[in-house]
């Protein structure tokens, strides 16, 4: 850290690595905040609205304190990762993985858009498939590009193979569940336009288990 820079508040007075990185992260909010802002820079109430259950003077707490620790950024009233908070992405993914091997996640529970893409990219089974996908969720809308086997996402809806559209929930229901995306799409619980083949074959890469 810089010398302009506060020390983290010191919850663990250990020298071990993982204390210090959960001095810098541990309290609650902070890693589901870094991943709100995994996939684009968002205001203040966009990322409010990706974690219904954190209150205001909290979220506004817990962006000082990123930002104090050289996690995030904020300008033209714009929160975003540093190069250090991108870094999270592993981490992420490595709880994506680990939660998803123990019992008691209820996936009816609310799910933001960016926490969606997030676990499809810690979930994808090995494939040599390649593709191009386009979500759509509100206000959010991403691109995944599968290819050698990785998941590539990136902010914005562009040119795809196809594109799914709904809530987080309705299509985290479409890639992690069992019923096919013509059924889905059928009683209106999600949009799917372009080639339906490649977007079936595309989910059923995808299992919580």
């Amino acid at each position: 850290m810089s010398k302009d820079r506060k020390k983290p508040r010191i919850r663990y007075d250990e020298g071990c690595l993982a204390a210090h990185a959960l001095n810098i992260m541990g309290d609650r909010w902070a890693l589901l905040v870094v991943r709100e802002l995994m996939l684009a820079p968002k205001r203040f109430q966009a990322i409010r609205h990706g974690l219904p259950g954190v209150t205001a003077a909290v979220l506004t707490q817990r962006l000082g304190q990123l930002a104090e620790a050289g996690v995030i950024t904020h300008g033209d009233g714009l929160y975003a990762l540093t190069d250090s908070g991108r870094g999270l992405m592993p981490v992420l993914q490595a709880m994506c993985r680990w939660g998803a091997a123990h019992p008691g996640h209820d996936p009816r529970r609310f799910i933001s858009p960016t926490a969606l893409v997030i676990s499809m990219t810690a979930m994808i089974r090995p494939t040599d498939r390649q593709v191009t996908a386009a979500l759509t969720m509100g206000s959010e809308a991403f691109t995944l590009c599968l290819t050698g086997g990785i998941l590539h996402p990136r902010a914005g809806a562009d040119a795809s193979d196809f594109t799914l559209s709904g809530t987080g929930n309705a299509l985290a229901r479409a890639v992690y569940g069992p019923v096919l995306l013509a059924d889905l799409a059928r009683d209106g619980s999600i949009g799917l336009a372009g080639d339906a083949g490649a977007a079936q074959g595309f989910v059923d890469l995808f299992r919580l288990r």
